[in-house]
């Protein structure tokens, strides 16, 4: 497997990594400027030497990743038997310089209903570096030609039609936003319950809708024996205080500037476009329900949004 293969698999497996490459070689070395290693947790694939060069790069590859180190560095290794070195001598004569970059994990956000504000919302996340998640039990929603503009976007994206998305759920890592709007109060309820049960910590819980909505919802987690404090993981009505408006656009950039607020600055820009994860999916139409509303940030509340 090459090295953008492997790049490519943690990637896929949201898994961090570090890309080690000889960026310098003076005199003589076991390998040519350019060659590339890369380094996972438990994995490596490729080579830049071998011996005390490599065992070095791979034990400060491995630091870099549990400290989640997201900015590159150099390192310099003079190949002769003088050189003190931890793992053994390496008298090639040369001197190398090797540069460590790290490859973080895209945040992922999982996207529950796809309608007018969905639709509209995934636009917007599509242009960002994160692993999106697209889910709804209706297949037309998730037609390939309808999320074109989605699907061409920056982000990881993976479809996912499914009548049951707590299955989606289940299989979310640690750290995953869930943002619920979907077609049906039922389907948002069984949602939000289920997001309550996960083991794994979910980084942040938005569900659309009213102020009633939330209240009628709160009472139904309660008496299905959640704790207030637990409860209170949920943030509805959702988007950013002080964007009004029920236009689905409105709503959508309200919702995506308060996730912008708690993904690392380093995911907030876009990079390099990715290859697609493409599933088989569908989104649901949202209708009006999902195009009417405001939010609650993390800062205070926004105006009501539809009950749906």
């Amino acid at each position: 497997m090459d090295w953008l293969k492997a790049a490519q698999q943690l990637r896929d497996e949201g898994q961090p990594g570090v890309l080690v490459t000889v960026a310098e070689v003076r005199g003589h070395a076991p390998r040519e400027a350019g060659a590339k290693m890369v380094v996972g947790r438990d994995r490596t694939w490729g080579s830049v030497g071998g011996g005390n060069l490599e065992a070095t790069a791979l034990a400060r590859a491995r630091e870099m990743i549990g400290s989640g180190a997201t900015e590159p560095e150099m390192y310099e290794a003079r190949l002769n038997p003088h050189a003190r070195n931890e793992h053994a001598r390496q008298c090639c004569g040369g001197v190398v310089r090797l540069l460590l970059e790290p490859l973080a994990v895209r945040p992922v956000v999982a996207l529950f209903g796809l309608g007018h504000v969905g639709y509209e919302l995934a636009r917007i996340l599509s242009r960002l570096p994160v692993r999106l998640l697209l889910v709804d039990s209706r297949p037309e929603q998730l037609d390939r030609v309808r999320l074109a503009d989605v699907i061409d976007g920056t982000a990881d994206v993976g479809i996912h039609h499914t009548l049951l998305g707590e299955q989606v759920l289940e299989q979310l890592p640690r750290g995953a936003h869930v943002l619920i709007m979907t077609h049906d109060h039922a389907e948002d309820y069984a949602l939000c319950d289920a997001a309550l049960r996960l083991p794994q910590p979910l980084g942040s819980i938005g569900l659309i809708g009213s102020a009633a909505k939330w209240t009628r919802f709160a009472a139904q987690l309660a008496a299905a024996g959640h704790r207030p404090d637990v409860i209170a993981r949920i943030t509805c009505p959702i988007g950013q205080p002080g964007i009004a408006g029920k236009d689905p656009a409105v709503i959508a950039v309200a919702v995506a500037a308060t996730l912008l607020a708690v993904l690392p600055a380093s995911q907030r820009a876009a990079g390099p476009a990715s290859t697609d994860e493409r599933g088989t999916s569908e989104e649901g139409r949202q209708g009006s329900e999902g195009g009417r509303g405001g939010g609650r940030g993390p800062g205070g509340e926004r105006e009501r949004q539809s009950a749906k």
